[in-house]
């Protein structure tokens, strides 16, 4: 059985036990925490598509931690004028697990 989930904008397929990462919520780590947008699930046989949502599905999962992604480093410079300007970022994150899928 998995899911099609949307969370922070994104789209994500989950299913029961998997680990992901997604755009940072607010919720403590250790909470559980239900996502209601579920777009699609597919229990084996029948696939059940939502239009955008599916009506009455969530996705129960667990907050595991909250961190920062690898340091993604953005460079500007003009050619021949001696401009150049570095720049980092590091995405904020949160850790979920996936505990159960109910339609």
């Amino acid at each position: 059985m998995f899911a099609i989930i949307e969370t922070g904008g994104k789209q994500y397929k989950v299913s029961e036990g998997d680990v992901i990462r997604v755009e940072l919520l607010d919720a403590e780590p250790e909470s559980e925490l239900a996502i209601d947008k579920v777009l699609a699930v597919f229990d084996g046989e029948n696939l059940t598509a939502g239009q955008p949502y599916v009506e009455g599905a969530k996705v129960n999962c667990k907050v595991l931690e909250h961190g920062k992604s690898k340091k993604v480093f953005v460079f500007h410079y003009k050619p021949k004028k001696n401009i150049r300007k570095k720049n980092g970022h590091r995405q904020p994150f949160t850790k979920l697990m996936i505990e159960s899928i109910s339609c």
